[in-house]
């Protein structure tokens, strides 16, 4: 089943390869409409039968509520009461002066898990070319859940063009991202303030990226590089050891930095620590076992995907120190 229930993109075909394609420049209520996101969450009490099936009665549950959706009026989860939440309305709007009066652009918004999920990704203007024309380009990527799963996050991301990989892009010490829990009200004002460090940290990113780009690794040192990234726990075991090599993924990654990845050639990444962080995050967005893309891209930005992407950028640092 496709999690991504609707989605809209600009420009070329987004990496995941999902949604509906807009001439650039639309307006919020088109962006909406076409990524499926004109529809509010509505909340009601929770009731339940207690009893056998005829003679049962109504109980409500006061601590809870339900969230649903106002168009189909499907559910969406069970949150207390005290849970804030963000309408997929917020996550374009959040959006409009950044797009009106900050030279953002748009590029692609929509909805996972049926409406669980909410997010929206824009294009900063800022970007960047390493050597052997290799460009990289910044986007804000802002995305909410409404069972429980995600806090409001808004969050710099890099794609590399020539193979779309994203990455996180850490804010000072930061793992990069504001977050919002939904026990608080959502205030894009004080996101984007929040952010406001994130013009300075572009250039830091850019800089560490150059450097990546320029930082040639002996053989011996991509093995290793990939058996610290690769792991994954297991139980423990009599010797002690907690953590075991995934050896299918790692020699997925070392086929993609040895050539087979997009842009694996190029100056910029041949034999280098940025070649071999972009064979992990190639991987991530594209390679790594998924049950569909939509699976892929809730992963690859949110979960495990984007933790093993997060590992790869701290030990391609280490290289580098």
């Amino acid at each position: 089943m496709h999690l991504v229930q609707s989605m809209a993109y600009v420009n070329e075909t987004p990496w995941h390869g999902l949604g509906n394609q807009l001439t650039s420049k639309q307006p919020l209520e088109v962006w909406a409409r076409q990524a499926g996101m004109d529809w509010r969450i509505e909340n009601a009490d929770v009731r339940y039968v207690a009893g056998s099936e005829n003679l049962g009665s109504i109980h409500a549950f006061p601590d809870q509520k339900v969230l649903y959706r106002s168009d189909t009026k499907a559910p969406l989860s069970v949150v207390s009461r005290r849970f804030q939440v963000v309408q997929p309305q917020d996550v374009l709007e959040f959006y409009r002066d950044l797009v009106e009066a900050g030279g953002y652009e748009l590029e692609t918004a929509g909805v996972l898990k049926g409406g669980k999920k909410l997010w929206a990704l824009a294009k900063t203007g800022q970007s960047a070319m390493l050597k052997g024309r290799d460009r990289v380009h910044g986007y804000l990527l802002l995305a909410t859940a409404c069972d429980g799963t995600l806090a409001t996050t808004a969050q710099f991301t890099s794609v590399r063009v020539v193979c779309n990989n994203t990455l996180a892009i850490a804010l000072g010490d930061s793992t990069g991202a504001v977050k919002v829990p939904h026990r608080s009200q959502f205030d894009p004002q004080a996101v984007k303030r929040q952010l406001g460090i994130a013009i300075s940290s572009w250039d830091g990113f850019m800089v560490r990226m150059k450097a990546l780009s320029q930082c040639k690794v002996q053989d011996a040192a991509v093995e290793a590089f990939l058996k610290r990234v690769l792991t994954y726990p297991v139980n423990q075991q009599s010797d002690g050891n907690s953590t075991a090599v995934n050896d299918r993924a790692l020699k997925a990654v070392q086929e993609l930095y040895a050539g087979r990845g997009k842009g694996s050639e190029m100056a910029s990444a041949s034999g280098t620590a940025w070649g071999l962080l972009n064979s992990v995050t190639e991987f991530v967005d594209h390679h790594r076992r998924a049950r569909s893309n939509d699976h892929r891209l809730d992963a690859a930005w949110f979960g495990q995907g984007a933790a093993l992407k997060q590992k790869a950028w701290d030990e391609a640092l280490k290289l580098v120190a």
